[in-house]
């Protein structure tokens, strides 16, 4: 490898040693493993997903898997709440429930007054 600083006439030549050579090349190849081995995973997961995914349409189309229903006491009282005032916070520390649990319980009743 050589530099050169034009203007200057200068020619600077590096050679890596031995021990610096395998540095890089067992770098190089571990970085190519670890890339290889994310895309092994990734691909598993998503083979995974769309797996489960099947068996759920199936399991539905047979009548065999029904989703959980929600709690509708504890929807009626986070939308009262909120209709009274409060917020996410204090709906959640009163009913003990996540943001998760609020918003589907707003969006359910949203879906309520648009099919009204």
């Amino acid at each position: 490898m050589t530099l050169s600083l034009s203007g200057y006439g200068y020619v600077f030549w590096f050679f890596l040693s031995v021990s610096e050579f395998d540095n890089r090349l067992f770098s190089a190849i571990n970085d190519m493993l670890l890339d290889m081995l994310a895309a092994v995973a990734r691909r598993d997961y998503e083979q995974r997903r769309e797996r489960q995914k099947q068996g759920i349409e199936k399991a539905r189309k047979d009548g065999k898997y029904k989703e959980r229903k929600p709690n509708q006491a504890r929807h009626d009282a986070i939308i009262r709440l909120i209709e009274s005032g409060s917020s996410w916070t204090q709906v959640q520390k009163v009913l003990g429930c996540s943001r998760g649990t609020i918003s589907s319980a707003i969006k359910r009743k949203s879906r309520q007054f648009s099919s009204e």
